[in-house]
């Protein structure tokens, strides 16, 4: 809808196929319906955000970037909040203002819609493209292909973009899912299901220890394993396939306390509570779920009272405290990713144009292009600049060319 409403703008003649009854049916439920829309962040940390292909999008954000975002939907009605972590969000916080906000712009631009599923793409020798669907062919001067990727399937993103760029000769990086939650068949996360845990400390460490991801930040305990924020952006570092047990998610429970500063803490606590069972002695350091496996999984007796416990033990509760350790077995499926990683190889696009650099008049945008980020608004904000920029682009080579459309 963003290249569309851009094209529009431009003058253009604009039909967007779109194969739900509703277009920009995804949005709604981006950022648990609220739609975290982009993250007003400096573009040197924004650039950070994105593990693959950043440079790719320079062209793009010099474009169209957070603030031509936030202007395109406030000056449309749609006052935005700047939430924890940067997050921009629409004051209302519902993701369906930015929906309607959309369309009503792309109306206004003179787009039409027509509920269509794009079965193909033909270029003509004319120059043209005849676009294919059950109720026959549409011809365009230029076309932009943006149709996601292969989360979410039931809003409508079910890869056929993949197919109908492969058919244009172009090459599909390996698609596997991103933002999402982590498998574990470790005990321990079955007895903490619905434990959520704020300002923790992650790291990802492979079978030889080396650490592939560190962050800081939400996670929860579901009944099939890890979730919340920074798992979903550790996701994003893992590869598209592998074993069960070949990472670990390393959790620091105190990530502000250093082992001495955890120490002393500990000591005040159990000269307080010194006639206790340990279980109530570490009671203000735990949230009382995560007491009895923390206290199992260093190997302590929780009826122990807490006067009676040795430094020994002690050095063990801070381990344990300071490297809790979850098995990972694997990533959820597709469908329930938040994003799609690969799509598109990014060499075969012009990023000053998001035009194919293999079939002249094609342009991409969004998530179909291997580009993707962690959460946070990111993802949203890359669909909005990538999709401007194509549709600027090809709505000035369609006015350049024979037709209009």
């Amino acid at each position: 809808m963003m290249a569309a409403c851009a094209a529009g703008q431009c003058g253009a003649s604009v039909l967007v196929l779109e194969r739900n009854e509703q277009p920009g049916r995804k949005i709604l439920i981006t950022g648990k319906g609220r739609c975290n829309l982009t993250n007003d962040s400096d573009r040197a940390t924004f650039l950070t955000q994105i593990p693959r292909n950043p440079k790719f999008l320079f062209s793009a954000f010099n474009h169209f970037f957070i603030e031509e975002t936030k202007e395109f939907f406030e000056s449309r009605g749609v006052p935005l909040k700047t939430e924890r972590g940067r997050r921009v969000f629409p004051v209302s916080d519902r993701a369906s203002d930015i929906r309607q906000a959309l369309e009503s712009a792309c109306r206004k631009a003179g787009v039409s819609f027509a509920r269509e599923r794009v079965t193909g793409i033909r270029p003509v020798d004319d120059g043209t493209f005849e676009v294919d669907g059950p109720q026959g062919a549409i011809k365009g001067r230029t076309v932009v292909l943006a149709t996601g990727g292969l989360s979410y399937p039931r809003t409508g993103s079910t890869g056929d973009g993949y197919r109908l760029a492969r058919e244009l000769g172009h090459t599909v990086t390996g698609l596997c899912p991103s933002l999402v939650p982590l498998v574990s068949a470790d005990s321990r996360v079955r007895e903490l299901q619905g434990l959520s845990l704020r300002n923790v400390g992650l790291k990802i460490r492979d079978a030889d220890q080396k650490t592939v991801y560190e962050d800081f930040g939400e996670m929860l305990f579901t009944h099939f394993g890890l979730s919340g924020p920074i798992i979903l952006s550790a996701s994003a570092h893992l590869p598209a396939s592998f074993g069960p047990g070949q990472y670990c998610a390393c959790l620091d429970l105190k990530p502000a306390l250093d082992e001495k500063t955890l120490d002393a803490r500990i000591l005040r606590d159990f000269s307080a509570y010194a006639n206790r069972d340990l279980e109530n002695g570490v009671a203000d350091l735990l949230p009382s779920k995560m007491i009895p496996v923390l206290l199992d999984y260093a190997g302590l007796d929780p009826r122990k009272k807490v006067h009676e416990i040795t430094s020994e033990e002690r050095r063990r509760l801070r381990l344990a405290l300071k490297d809790f350790r979850v098995r990972i077995d694997g990533t959820r499926p597709v469908e329930e990713a938040v994003i799609t990683r690969g799509g598109i190889d990014v060499r075969q696009v012009t990023p000053s144009t998001m035009e194919s650099k293999r079939v002249k008049g094609l342009y991409f945008a969004g998530e179909i292009l291997d580009v993707d980020a962690y959460t946070g608004g990111f993802n949203l904000q890359i669909a909005f600049s990538t999709g401007h920029l194509a549709g600027t682009s090809a709505a000035l080579a369609a006015r350049s060319g024979s037709l209009a459309q």
